[in-house]
């Protein structure tokens, strides 16, 4: 089927999308020549390939094939947070200039969210405590040992790997992607808590920050970093900002031309939108935009 999205202006395909890959070698989310974004996107047993491609300032061109498509459109439109309202963020990032700067340089980009919270926690736990270009190394390894690719017109899509192959993969096979031995243990865990109904995903994101937070620090290897992670990028909750970040206060001081600046100033002051700091503060670096000031 084919259908036009509509988006919440300003909307910047490209840069949602930027933030949603983290690096160019991921290939589970996929851009094409043209701009033009693919994906695979498993679920239940089904295959759905996603084409997606911005048409207009306010609507997305998006064609998806497979047996249930129209049942994706709300899943893509959560994925590419098309209607986030972002007002609140526009106007607190007056208070300061060089944040005002970089968000008018990136401005369009919107929070995306993977399609499934089983990505946020796989994505939680392989982060945790690397860079991210050395992280997105191990998942990219880990997308093409425990997934099969699906052909496609010029290049393979992966879908991401279900909890069913982590669960029945063994530490060995976890460990030979890079993944040490704690978190391939973390990994296997929370597959087979999830396929018990021991984890209800659904369940913690029907609770506040704070408790949902507690909940996600409960499984095996979510420490408050990885639940913040979790809660930004797996349930869309742009109230929280990952914890004890030294990067982030770096990269601020280096934006701001300021040593003194304080991140949990700046974090105070964005107050229920902060985590939309995280997605500007990646793709200023990615894009390179931090490094011209």
């Amino acid at each position: 089927m084919r259908t036009l999205l509509p988006v919440r202006p300003p909307y910047r395909l490209d840069l949602t999308v930027d933030a949603l890959r983290r690096v160019r070698n991921n290939v589970v989310d996929v851009v094409a020549p043209g701009g033009r974004y693919v994906r695979a996107l498993s679920h239940a047993g089904e295959i759905h390939i996603v084409e997606v491609v911005q048409v207009s300032g306010d609507a997305l061109d998006v064609t998806i094939t497979g047996p249930a498509a129209e049942s994706q459109i709300p899943v893509i439109a959560r994925m590419l947070g098309t209607q986030i309202d972002l007002r609140d963020w526009n106007r607190r990032v007056r208070a300061f200039p060089w944040l005002a700067h970089l968000a008018k340089r990136l401005r369009g980009l919107n929070p995306p969210r993977y399609p499934e919270l089983w990505e946020a926690l796989c994505h939680g736990i392989v982060f945790q405590q690397l860079s991210i270009t050395a992280a997105a190394s191990i998942m990219q390894r880990f997308v093409q040992r425990f997934s099969k690719p699906i052909g496609h017109v010029a290049f393979p899509l992966y879908p991401f790997p279900r909890p069913e192959a982590i669960a029945a993969a063994s530490s060995t096979s976890l460990r030979s992607i890079g993944l040490s031995k704690m978190k391939a243990t973390y990994l296997g865990d929370a597959a087979r808590e999830i396929l018990a109904g021991r984890i209800d995903l659904g369940a913690i994101g029907a609770l506040s920050g704070d408790e949902a937070s507690v909940a996600l620090q409960k499984i095996r290897g979510i420490g408050k970093w990885s639940a913040a992670n979790i809660l930004l990028r797996g349930f869309g909750r742009l109230d929280v900002f990952p914890p004890a970040d030294s990067g982030a206060a770096r990269t601020i001081r280096r934006l701001a031309s300021d040593p003194d600046v304080n991140l949990a100033t700046v974090l105070a002051q964005l107050g229920d939108v902060r985590g939309m700091l995280y997605f500007h503060l990646l793709l200023g670096t990615v894009h390179g935009v931090i490094f011209e000031r």
